[in-house]
């Protein structure tokens, strides 16, 4: 007797059916999408609302899908003072701590201060926004003068709550700039691509307030104008911006606040398909562009592709 193996025409289209079904529900893995914060900038005053149909997303020359769009609401905000700067900038304390008060509920704040390579946490996040104004104090002038305004945002960042996409994250970083730590000597820190790489992968936003250091030493020009190129370049790749005027002691930094706290409010969270970075994961140039009028977008200058799963 001859039993017949092959399966029926019907049953074999309709397990194939299953099958494809089921992969096409299957929800995208972890290394398939990756959330990055993105700042929204109008040439004039705020920027209106923006849609997810409003943006186009570019990995390299690629376009790719935009899964997710959606206004950060929680924020993970820490005040990162150069303890090597000149003392007299607590004299511009009262702006900050207005600055701190205004932040919505929502706003986890810390503050620290850069000294010997590190990141001195005086008050950890907090949402007692009052709380966290009180550990401002005095800079230590020349006695905080072994600090790397560089190696402080990576030491904070080792310690930083992972994010996992659900909220935004932004230092603000008072400094001149100067890499006591190394010397200060070089056109370009050399701590400053690692930095740059480590803000990137968590997805941290680092604002850079230029304010001058104390001694003599801080205030040869090149030196100055060195530093100065190296704060804008770690505010512009992680997606924010920086702000200095010229050379001089500035005679109040709550224009800066007030900037800052503008970008803040107009902070979008975009998640997005992506082909995986490979086995070891990659640093990609990811572009966002929109067509309403005279509105722009502040986004790292590459963004880091997890590892594929």
């Amino acid at each position: 007797m001859k039993f017949n193996l092959r399966p029926r025409p019907p049953l074999l289209f309709a397990a194939f059916a299953l099958a494809f079904a089921s992969f096409a529900s299957a929800p995208a893995r972890a290394a398939d999408a990756v959330t990055l914060t993105v700042t929204a900038v109008a040439k004039k005053g705020s920027p209106p609302p923006i849609k997810k149909e409003d943006v186009q997303v570019f990995e390299g020359k690629e376009r790719v899908q935009a899964t997710d769009w959606r206004q950060g609401e929680n924020l993970y905000l820490a005040i990162l003072i150069d303890d090597s700067i000149d003392y007299q900038a607590a004299s511009q304390w009262s702006d900050l701590k207005a600055f701190i008060a205004a932040q919505p509920r929502n706003a986890f704040v810390a503050v620290a201060y850069s000294r010997n390579g590190a990141a001195m946490v005086a008050q950890d996040f907090t949402q007692d926004h009052a709380l966290a104004a009180k550990a401002l104090r005095i800079p230590l002038g020349n006695s905080g003068a072994f600090s790397s305004p560089y190696l402080a945002v990576q030491d904070w960042l080792k310690r930083w709550p992972s994010s996992a996409g659900d909220h935004r994250s932004s230092i603000i970083l008072i400094s001149s700039g100067i890499d006591y730590f190394r010397g200060g000597f070089d056109p370009i820190d050399p701590d400053l691509d690692s930095t740059i790489e480590r803000a990137q992968k968590e997805n941290v936003n680092v604002w850079t307030v230029y304010y001058p250091g104390a001694g003599h030493v801080s205030s040869g020009y090149f030196r100055v104008f060195n530093a100065q190129a190296n704060l804008s370049r770690l505010s512009e790749e992680t997606g924010a911006e920086s702000y200095y005027l010229s050379f001089d002691r500035p005679v109040t930094l709550r224009p800066y606040f007030d900037e800052i706290q503008q970008h803040l409010n107009n902070q979008y969270l975009l998640t997005f398909a992506t082909g995986g970075g490979g086995k070891k994961g990659k640093f990609e140039r990811v572009r966002i562009t929109t067509e309403i009028p005279k509105v722009e977008f502040l986004t790292p200058s590459e963004v880091f592709l997890p590892p594929s799963q």
